[in-house]
């Protein structure tokens, strides 16, 4: 039995291997898409651009904006001299930010009297103006708590200290990386299975597989296989290229991330093979596969919380192998989460296979039968 599906999984690398399309999928697209995401898509604003407007001369004023400078996430484009000249640099987007200090700044700080800063934000991408006001704020409080400690005027009453545990850095790529794990793995494990069946109806060579001693499990382990190995094989050189080029720390231990990788894989093979069982041209299977893809990286977590999802979609992230693979790869490689901490999220993935490859195996008999 075995020697059969061998000869099977060495047929489909082979029909892999030989088109050219079916390289440029699994290699190209996957690379592509990792640098993108791992550059491209951050949540951190490290270049705001904003201009001063400073009316006070005195030192507290230069040493707010100090703080402004100094900061990695500002960068001085532009002075302002006279109240006409802010509208144009926000409308012309050639700054996000302004920072107006008025005449009375710091003798108002000398005497006790509320200091008052005007910051003006282009507010037209809303995300973006919060994020900035939020770093504003930070300047701002820093600036708060020196001078109270330098006049020995008391310290504010309530203070927020942030202590971040599994980003020391803040950096959002840490956070984005490992679920691209989920996202790559997915769409080239996905696209691979989906699409074995139909090449094979589309090529004419699904009526010899009929007429071999193969018999329909075999047919289907030896169609599952290559996509196992492929998906592994990817998860493997993104877990690398994370650790290795992106700097994103691995606290976890190996076992319970492959633990999580095989599980997921048989939970998205399962998924392809129902798609390439139920298309007949390779087109049907392309359009299965995206129909599926969609929806499960909207609902896994990946860039919007699952808890902010309205109830109804949230119950349907349930049946979602990617949101728990997405829970299991943020734990392993940022937390540390241990394998017993993670059994939750283990069998839903291990039930969501089993009848994903139940439900293939049945649709696969009725449409050889």
């Amino acid at each position: 039995m075995w020697q059969r599906i061998l000869a099977l999984i060495a047929k489909e690398f082979l029909a892999l291997l030989k088109d050219p399309r079916s390289r440029f999928v699994i290699v190209v697209p996957p690379l592509v898409q990792l640098l993108v995401f791992g550059y491209a898509a951050t949540y951190d604003l490290n270049d705001i651009p904003y201009a001063v407007y400073n009316e006070d001369p005195g030192a507290d004023a230069r040493e707010l904006l100090a703080g402004f400078r100094l900061s990695r996430h500002f960068r001085e484009s532009a002075r302002v001299l006279h109240d006409a000249e802010i509208a144009p640099l926000i409308d012309n987007r050639t700054v996000l930010v302004v920072v107006h200090i008025g005449p009375r700044f710091s003798r108002d700080l000398a005497t006790g009297a509320p200091a008052r800063v005007q910051v003006l934000v282009d507010g037209r991408d809303s995300n973006t103006a919060l994020l900035a006001l939020g770093y504003v704020r930070s300047v701002v409080n820093r600036f708060n708590v020196e001078t109270a400690a330098r006049l020995g005027q008391p310290r504010p009453p309530a203070q927020l200290e942030t202590r971040p545990w599994f980003n020391p850095n803040l950096e959002s790529r840490w956070f984005i990386v490992p679920g691209m794990v989920a996202l790559l793995t997915l769409v080239v494990t996905m696209l691979v299975t989906a699409l074995s069946v139909a090449r094979e109806r589309e090529q004419g060579t699904f009526d010899q597989l009929l007429v071999t001693p193969f018999r329909p499990v075999e047919i289907l382990l030896g169609k599952a296989l290559p996509g196992f190995i492929i998906g592994a094989t990817e998860s493997s050189a993104i877990c690398l290229a994370a650790v290795l080029w992106f700097k994103v720390p691995l606290l976890g231990s190996l076992l319970t991330l492959y633990t999580g990788i095989t599980l997921f894989l048989v939970s998205a093979i399962g998924v392809g093979l129902m798609i390439s069982s139920l298309a007949v041209t390779q087109q049907q299977g392309l359009l299965g596969a995206f129909l599926f893809l969609v929806p499960a990286i909207i609902l896994s977590g990946f860039a919007t919380p699952i808890a902010n999802m309205p109830p109804i979609l949230q119950k349907l992230t349930l049946i979602n192998p990617v949101r728990y693979f997405m829970v299991i790869l943020r734990g392993v490689f940022l937390e540390g989460t241990p394998f017993h901490l993670l059994i939750d999220q283990f069998w839903p993935m291990a039930v969501i296979g089993a009848v994903n490859l139940a439900g293939a195996a049945w649709l696969f008999r009725r449409r050889l039968y």
